[in-house]
């Protein structure tokens, strides 16, 4: 399955699957394919960007995201907070909870999110931006995609500890190599968590 999510830089993913899938697309080269549906995980301009977005949607592509960023989003959009769940384009969507507990860029209130995707038949969990937070324990997922770089969201060894209390098959580091953060947190990362780790080449 891992050889079906392409990393496209920072927090940025497609994941090809039954549907063209993007998480918090931005800065897209050109001549991407078509989103199906586009999932972003809140409203800062890294990973809300609705010129990226406008890049990849056609006439049915269909965008879930919070509230805070649906106002900046045009097209079929769906309105979504912690907790939600739903099915669009075939594709379950599980909305969990993202945020900092040791710092203030993403505070809970302001209810920014990831997603557990599942797609055919692997549970695929998008952090956000966050840290290592209680609800994390609870989550069973085949393939974890969790930010390492540290300053807004997690360092590489805090991510580690996440990564222990998830438990996936797979870890892919993410939110690195653009504004904080570079490959060598993606490295000490893997260093650390000890179990599977997939440092996706970027595809840009």
């Amino acid at each position: 399955m891992v050889e079906n999510i392409h990393w496209l830089g920072h927090d940025s993913f497609r994941i090809d699957g039954p549907a063209t899938i993007y998480v918090d697309p931005w800065q897209l080269p050109a001549g991407v394919p078509q989103a199906d549906l586009v999932l972003v995980t809140h409203d800062h301009y890294d990973h809300c960007s609705p010129e990226d977005v406008a890049k990849i949607s056609k006439a049915d592509t269909v965008i879930v995201t919070i509230a805070a960023a649906a106002k900046k989003l045009k097209g079929d959009v769906r309105v979504v907070k912690p907790g939600d769940s739903l099915t669009v384009k075939g594709i379950p969507i599980e909305v969990v909870p993202a945020y900092n507990v040791n710092k203030k860029f993403h505070p809970r209130d302001a209810g920014h999110v990831g997603f557990i995707i599942t797609v055919d038949g692997q549970r695929i969990y998008h952090a956000g931006d966050t840290d290592f937070i209680p609800e994390m324990k609870d989550f069973k997922v085949d393939i974890a995609l969790l930010p390492v770089s540290g300053t807004y969201v997690m360092t590489a060894d805090e991510a580690a500890n996440a990564a222990k209390a998830i438990n996936p098959k797979v870890a892919i580091p993410m939110h690195y190599g653009e504004i904080v953060g570079s490959r060598e947190d993606a490295e000490r990362f893997r260093e650390l968590y000890g179990g599977e780790v997939v440092i996706l080449p970027l595809e840009r």
